[in-house]
């Protein structure tokens, strides 16, 4: 028997990027909020200090900062007629556990998503025309615009200091910028990050090639900074430690060091970690949460009664929650019927490694220092003769030179002994690596479901993924990496290397973490399991945040929509305060 808690009037799963955000806006409207967090505390002193955070085998290769399979996994297949297994070793994506979540080892790219990706079936119909998507493609808008997110990218971007170079303020290109991007309302917090001789290169060639490079953004601050909530945050230093650590410097916008100093003062604001939700609860009527159940470290069970639930977990892990909850019609591949676990989406990428003359030192780096291309993102370009849908951007990133795993070796290196040895003395400061990222469109036999066979830890039945790379998305990626190709060629190397993704997806080797879909955001409810604010069509006082509920994935990395979202919901939450019921009506 679970022990009944005293009710609070905010429950929040998870504690990292949207819950930090949730908590600070509502408990500046006077509610009392509780986040429930399945791992541990951490901070920036001392969990993320230099003298140990800089451990490459610690952190990179043995993932100490993030969910452990034993505890916490789901089963794979590429297609329904095969048997789905256990992710047993964590491969092709990191989540993570503790507080600050993802936010904690991100590596700050922090990008807005072009207007036309909001609209993308609506944009693809009107230029293309209906037959240009492909049967089985669950092609679908947002039912929000980029216009309605703006004011909510600024807000994201300015609490986290993010260094960057506009490219376009209010429908005037800005030179230096990215010229594709929406139309923003000013300009970044802080300038971009000081070139490295890599991204030097990759501009001259870029512009060599016809393209129009420009500095990618990123939550690194490029000088001091104090955020709009006050707290303080430092330069960054170049460390080249972002990617899959904490940041101990202050520099990489983290809950820790943009949310966290203010919310965690509040008397009106509690956490407890350790505890690893379990259900959603509803009424008898099944149109109102109740609050959850919970289990903690020491397998004691606890409900917690609240006025409003808020699934702020990993993409994954909120629809595991809805599944077991029983909350939703489940997605069926066959009838396309269902919502809970419709369109699931990832990511491809690609890259070109370049081998040249010119000393690099590829060590000082910082998370998303970078030189990108946009001219392929999105609809940028015409697709009409290519016959493919999305696209991405193409960047050459320096964001360290750490010996274990960021090292690029040319073609014919031996894998091990004096010959291995012999090519790292010769390419490890003259190397670099040319990246593509892109889209990946939402398919009908693409999605989230309950394991029929394996059970987790607590003896319910495992999330399963059913996943594989379509022809569009490698027609896609093929045609972004020749166009990496181009600019490589145009740094005038002495060799290139080109890393393309073909045949079936592996959850094997990591890729990005970069997954979403499986309760997504609509305006209809035969198709969606969120309305436009991010409140469930079905019970007014649940809500969903994160990658969860993009209803595919675009050519950028997720967290500034993610960060946009949270924001765009908070507000929607306020109203729905002064007068509770749903905010759309189907």
């Amino acid at each position: 028997m679970a022990r009944r808690l005293p009710e609070v009037d905010v429950v929040l799963v998870g504690f990292g990027w949207t819950a930090s955000i949730i908590a600070q806006e509502l408990t500046e409207q006077g509610l009392q909020v509780l986040a429930l967090e399945r791992g541990a505390f951490r901070d920036t002193v001392p969990d993320f200090s230099p003298a140990h955070i800089q451990d490459e085998l610690r952190y990179a290769v043995r993932h100490q900062i993030f969910e452990a399979p034993v505890r916490e996994s789901l089963t794979f297949r590429n297609s329904r007629d095969q048997t789905a297994l256990p992710m047993r070793h964590l491969g092709s994506f990191l989540p993570a556990a503790g507080v600050g979540g993802a936010g904690v080892h991100w590596n700050g790219q922090c990008w807005r998503f072009l207007p036309q990706d909001f609209v993308i079936r609506t944009h693809t119909e009107e230029r293309y025309g209906k037959a240009f998507v492909p049967e089985g493609m669950n092609l679908q808008d947002w039912g929000v615009t980029y216009d309605d997110l703006e004011p909510h990218y600024d807000q994201f971007e300015y609490l986290c200091g993010v260094s960057g170079q506009a490219g376009n303020i209010g429908g005037t290109v800005q030179p230096g910028g990215n010229p594709f991007e929406g139309p923003r309302r000013r300009g970044y917090p802080l300038p971009p990050l000081k070139r490295s001789a890599s991204t030097v290169l990759f501009d001259k060639a870029a512009r060599a090639a016809g393209f129009d490079p420009f500095p990618c953004p990123a939550a690194n601050t490029s000088e001091p900074y104090r955020n709009p909530l006050g707290v303080q945050m430092g330069q960054c230093t170049y460390c080249g430690y972002c990617e899959w650590f904490g940041c101990g410097n202050y520099s990489k916008a983290s809950p820790q060091t943009t949310v966290l100093p203010v919310l965690l003062r509040k008397d009106n604001f509690a956490y407890r970690t350790h505890c690893n939700v379990t259900r959603v609860l509803t009424d008898s009527s099944g149109t109102r949460a109740t609050g959850v159940t919970y289990v903690d470290i020491e397998g004691n069970e606890f409900e917690q009664p609240a006025g409003m639930v808020v699934l702020c977990a990993f993409a994954q892990h909120n629809v595991h929650l809805l599944l077991l909850s029983k909350i939703g019609q489940p997605y069926d591949p066959v009838s396309g019927e269902g919502v809970v676990g419709r369109n699931y989406a990832y990511q491809i990428t690609s890259s070109v490694d370049v081998f040249q003359k010119e000393i690099l030192n590829p060590f000082m780096g910082a998370g998303a220092l970078g030189q990108g291309i946009d001219n392929f993102n999105g609809d940028n370009f015409d697709h009409g003769p290519l016959g493919f849908i999305g696209g991405g951007y193409i960047a050459l990133w320096n964001t360290g030179g750490r010996p274990i795993l960021q090292h690029y070796l040319p073609e014919g290196t031996p894998k091990w002994g004096a010959g291995w040895k012999k090519g790292m003395h010769e390419n490890y400061l003259t190397a670099c690596s040319i990246a593509t990222h892109g889209s990946v469109m939402s398919y009908r036999d693409h999605y989230l479901d309950l394991d029929p066979t394996w059970t987790d830890a607590y003896g319910n039945p495992m999330l399963r993924l059913t996943f594989d790379f379509k022809p569009n998305e490698h027609a896609m990626s093929k045609y972004l990496t020749a166009q990496a190709r181009k600019i490589a060629e145009a740094m005038n190397p002495t060799s290139i290397k080109v890393n393309q993704r073909d045949g079936h997806y592996s959850i094997v080797p990591y890729q990005t973490t970069h997954n979403t879909g499986g309760a997504i955001m609509g305006t209809d409810p035969k198709t969606s399991f969120v309305n436009p604010y991010l409140q469930s069509w079905d019970i007014p006082n649940l809500w969903v945040m994160g990658s969860t509920v993009f209803p595919q994935n675009a050519g950028y990395n997720p967290t500034g929509t993610v960060g946009a979202l949270t924001y765009w919901a908070a507000a929607a939450m306020k109203r729905y305060l002064a007068n509770p019921g749903p905010l759309v009506t189907a």
